[in-house]
């Protein structure tokens, strides 16, 4: 049950057996299904969590009320408000899940416990942040300096299975354009 959030950590880190079981001995397995909200604006997000089966968005209102979506996580990444998360302050975000999710979680206290009894434990989450930096930083430049069709060709490379598993208007509030926009593109990369 445990052997792909163990790899997932095991890239930064050794663990012995011990330390395997106390790290699994502390993750809340939860089952979420589709659309479901784990995070709404204003609440202070309890948990960072690993995605061991499914699909989950991370997604703001803006000024006219429209869903921006700004991440999509999948099998073997983890989802979080970070900046809620670290500072235990109201978020700005939604977070939720696309597909029936199972999700392993830590808590502000079972996390506080692992670093405390496993220290080595603070390079996976400084690897975790600094990935997720450099995902944001090139997702921002590409979002500034390419077009809309390119940014579409950029976000198929890099997320190479979402779209089949999102709805395309999903697709569309990541990418700043309309739904109308995703169909056509997609349907002229289909013809070629």
């Amino acid at each position: 049950m445990f052997a792909n959030i163990i790899k997932n950590v095991t890239r930064f880190i050794d663990l012995s057996s011990e330390e395997e079981k106390f790290f699994t001995d502390l993750l809340s397995c939860q089952t979420f299904p589709k659309k479901t909200v784990l995070l709404r604006e204003g609440e202070i997000c309890q948990f960072e969590g690993y995605i061991h089966k499914g699909c989950v968005r991370v997604y703001y209102l803006d000024d006219n009320g429209f869903e921006v979506t700004i991440l999509f996580a999948i099998e073997d990444w983890w989802i979080s408000d970070i900046a809620s998360f670290q500072d235990q302050k109201a978020s700005h975000l939604y977070i939720e899940t696309i597909e029936d999710s199972e999700i392993f979680m830590l808590n502000p206290q079972t996390k506080e416990k692992l670093l405390q009894e496993i220290p080595k434990f603070e390079r996976v989450f400084r690897m975790l942040v600094q990935r997720n930096l450099v995902t944001l930083q090139n997702r921002l430049v590409n979002t500034i300096s390419k077009s809309a069709s390119d940014r579409y060709l950029e976000f198929v490379k890099v997320y190479p299975t979402i779209p089949q598993r999102v709805a395309q208007y999903y697709i569309a509030s990541y990418l700043g354009v309309s739904k109308e926009f995703v169909s056509t593109i997609r349907k002229r990369l289909a013809s070629k």
